[in-house]
């Protein structure tokens, strides 16, 4: 149940976290495109306003002084040339100064011609900005655009012509025309516009969000299918040691049931021997009963009790001595357990923990002599249950790996008891279970810490 609730999370994770990337995208691109715009517009704004002088500079200057200023060019010229002319009049002298006057006051539109040609729209400037200059009868230029610039015959003049007015529909779509207001004494005032659109470079940068919204899907794709193949494995190695953790589970209480009724076949049994084989069955079937039951709250939410921990771990501690196998080690089991201590809790799954924790011990244990210790004690608002012993001990490398799911030490091991049992304290006793310490060939410590029902 908690795989799945991290599993539902870690894919609501995944979806919040590519809407947060694509909306921040979105919202900062979408800045920088503004502000690219308006820089742009100022650009073809300036262009305009240089076209709009240079023009009304060169109407302007309908030279009033042009016989005087070629009169004064021939005069230099005879003087350069040696020739003996005859000194201007005095008339031809004031009609000079006031020629002078005259262009000394003109402003110069070389500088003009400078700023709109070969800053602001130059092709190779950065803001390659597609633009048509137009009057009342159509385009008349254009720049940045996709299509030739020179026509050669009739035929592409009129396609050339049918282009330029749809580009500049979409351009008076996407961008207010600028006005040129020009002044030309033959024809009056004259009107024309520039019209234009978006550069390559902000058309990119529209693009580039979702780009990477794309690129951010595939990555989430592929860890999602990642993550999904990982869990189906641990799914699957889960299974399989359920499965064969059930016929442990199972296959030690059948056993003991085979065992006694070979022994009740015997004749020569004595009647205290019957009573101790017929109790021992009993408790074998009460096992059975409790695996069974165990097993039936895998997966669903167990009633949790107000229970006395002493006489629950005390009847775990001597189950589990009668089954220390009697050979050439010795294994001295033994409890200390507060008086009075009481959590709320499963007793059928939590003596799974206390089974799992204490056959571990005793698997770890490798020595003639070993010793296996239970305590539990209070701190603050806790209840805290200690399980050491004095076998072989775990690699400090492998601590983080000893609740995962098919990981064991033991050549014969499923790698499932652990896991089981961390499951259980912290998924259905809201508690926790950790290694605290291990030393190889010193020992290990697992600690169990439980809430105290207020």
């Amino acid at each position: 149940m908690q795989s799945y609730r991290l599993s539902t999370n870690l894919k609501l994770g995944l979806v919040i976290f590519a809407v947060l990337i694509a909306v921040v995208s979105l919202a900062y691109t979408s800045r920088i495109v503004e502000q690219l715009r308006a820089r742009e517009t100022t650009f073809i704004q300036l262009w305009a306003e240089a076209l709009e002088e240079i023009t009304n500079t060169q109407s302007e200057a309908v030279n009033p002084y042009l016989l005087d200023f070629l009169l004064m060019d021939q005069y230099f010229e005879s003087l350069e040339n040696g020739d003996t002319v005859e000194p201007p009049s005095p008339a031809q002298i004031t009609r000079f100064k006031e020629a002078i006057l005259w262009a000394q006051g003109m402003p110069p539109a070389g500088e003009m011609s400078f700023i709109a040609n070969s800053v602001l729209i130059r092709d190779d400037s950065t803001f390659t900005i597609p633009s048509i200059l137009s009057d009342s009868t159509g385009p008349i230029t254009w720049r940045h655009l996709p299509m030739d610039t020179e026509i050669s015959t009739q035929e592409d003049s009129v396609a050339t012509f049918t282009k330029l007015e749809k580009y500049q529909a979409d351009m008076a779509e996407m961008n207010d025309p600028i006005l040129i207001e020009v002044s030309s004494p033959p024809f009056g005032e004259l009107r024309n516009q520039i019209y234009y659109g978006e550069s390559k470079l902000i058309r990119e940068l529209r693009i580039f969000p979702y780009a990477q919204l794309i690129f951010v899907g595939l990555f989430i794709l592929v860890g999602y299918l990642g993550f999904s193949y990982v869990r189906r494995n641990e799914q699957s190695s889960l299974w399989v040691g359920m499965a064969k953790e059930a016929a442990h589970q199972l296959g030690t209480p059948i056993s003991s049931l085979m065992g006694w009724s070979e022994l009740l076949r015997m004749q020569n049994l004595s009647p205290d021997q019957e009573t101790q084989a017929i109790d021992e069955i009993d408790n074998d079937i009460t096992r059975l009963q409790r695996v069974a039951n165990r097993f039936s709250n895998i997966g669903s939410y167990p009633q949790l009790e107000e229970t006395h921990l002493e006489p629950l771990i005390q009847s775990m501690v001597d189950y589990m001595y009668r089954r220390i196998p009697k050979g050439s080690k010795t294994v001295e089991l033994t409890a200390n357990v507060q008086p009075g201590i009481k959590a709320p809790l499963n007793t059928e799954l939590f003596e799974w923990v206390v089974e799992n924790l204490l056959k571990n011990a005793l698997d770890a244990i490798e020595s003639d002599r070993g010793l296996i210790t239970l305590d539990a004690y209070i701190e603050k608002d806790r209840v805290f249950i200690d399980i050491l012993d004095n076998g072989k001990g775990i690699d400090r490398r492998h601590w983080k790996n000893v609740f995962r799911p098919g990981y064991s030490t033991k050549k014969r091991g499923w790698g499932l008891g652990l896991s089981l049992a961390k499951r259980i304290v912290e998924d259905y006793h809201g508690g926790t279970l950790q290694l605290v310490q291990s030393k190889i060939n010193e020992g290990t410590l697992f600690r169990i810490a439980l809430p105290i029902q207020e």
